[in-house]
């Protein structure tokens, strides 16, 4: 029996172009999109986008004829590539899955707080993707949980909104974040 896909999956596989040079386009859009919110935040410049994808600015606008359509197709993808880390780490060890999960969830952070503002908490494309987020990730957290792997007395929600709160703040570097972070789920371990 094949797993039913993420609601996220169906979203950002309808508004994939089917053509491969107009899929190459729109892949190289959304990297350079997530490389420029990264940078500068929700104002990043469409000129500056399109540039770093190779491509000119009016390649974005056919793909993305809004600001907002360019800030929902970025964040469906950066959830989508979560769902697909929460797959491939389902075959780890309890620990070792959530751990991985929560690693990659911390990056998607960065790209959600860039846009958090342009978006509409109600829209179809923010319900998918909270949606398949839990999906994703819940079970990782309850496997380890049964594993006795991972504390009981807490819930997934409570561990998202810790790596979110620690994602929430400036680092040095990347190797500072993962350090925090590494300490941080130590917490989430179960004493043995």
């Amino acid at each position: 029996m094949t797993p039913e896909p993420f609601p996220v999956s169906d979203i950002v596989a309808s508004r994939r172009p089917h053509r491969k040079d107009a899929a190459r386009n729109y892949d190289a859009l959304l990297g350079a999109a997530r490389e420029a919110f990264a940078e500068h935040g929700a104002e990043a410049s469409l000129e500056d986008i399109a540039r770093r994808a190779g491509v000119g600015i009016g390649t974005l606008y056919r793909n993305f004829p809004t600001r907002r359509d360019l800030f929902e197709c970025v964040y469906a993808d950066e959830v989508d590539e979560l769902c697909r880390v929460a797959e491939k780490a389902a075959d780890l060890e309890p620990w070792e899955a959530l751990n991985t999960w929560l690693n990659r969830f911390a990056g998607y952070m960065v790209t959600k707080r860039a846009v958090r503002e342009a978006l509409n908490d109600d829209s179809e494309v923010f319900q998918a993707c909270r949606k398949s987020m839990y999906a994703a990730g819940g079970p990782l957290f309850e496997r380890a949980q049964h594993a006795g792997q991972a504390r009981k007395d807490m819930t997934f929600t409570d561990l998202l909104r810790m790596v979110a709160g620690i994602t929430a703040t400036a680092f040095d570097d990347e190797a500072q974040r993962e350090r925090v972070l590494a300490i941080a789920l130590d917490g989430v371990r179960a004493v043995r």
